[in-house]
């Protein structure tokens, strides 16, 4: 069977090349809101190490949400605190190695000599758990919700994923 002749070439628009360059500078530079929950662990058992990983991932590719830290102050910095792994070293083991999440545990317990320090995993996932916003901060996200501030809702895990789940609607839902 013959192929096919060759398509003419067309010249493109300036209107067709300005669609093209903004759907493509959309795409390259895609912000992503995180939405792995801090109360969650991989098989290695600490909470939030998932959502760590995958904020510096999408940090280290460019396509975190500025929003969002790489590696921040508070549940970032008590994960690492509680691996005994340095703030920089795990961003540029991340950065470097762009490592799927099962590498980056199996990285963190090569970093400790093969095994964790249980009591301070135990300890860090209880103040995961534990962690309640302070009461301006609370109210500040069941506001920007849409939740009556009843008392109910007071740890940070829950707040935090109501606060992300809005994020993530208005930006790529509601629009």
């Amino acid at each position: 069977m013959p192929s096919p002749p060759p398509r003419p070439y067309l010249p493109i628009t300036s209107v067709q090349w300005t669609f093209l360059a903004k759907k493509h500078i959309t795409h390259t530079m895609s912000q992503i809101i995180p939405l792995i929950t801090s109360g969650i662990a991989g098989p290695l058992g600490v909470l939030h190490l998932p959502r760590l990983w995958q904020k510096a991932s999408l940090d280290a590719a460019g396509k975190l949400h500025s929003d969002y830290p790489a590696a921040g102050a508070g549940y970032d910095q008590m994960t690492l605190d509680a691996l005994g792994i340095d703030r920089e070293t795990f961003l540029a083991y991340i950065k470097e190695s762009k490592p799927s999440y099962t590498q980056c545990e199996q990285w963190v317990l090569d970093q400790k000599g093969g095994t964790l320090d249980t009591t301070a995993i135990d300890a860090h996932n209880a103040a995961v758990v534990g962690y309640n916003h302070d009461e301006e901060t609370r109210k500040g996200i069941l506001e920007g919700v849409g939740i009556a501030d009843t008392g109910a809702i007071l740890d940070a895990i829950n707040l935090n994923n109501l606060e992300d789940w809005q994020d993530f609607y208005n930006a790529e839902i509601k629009g």
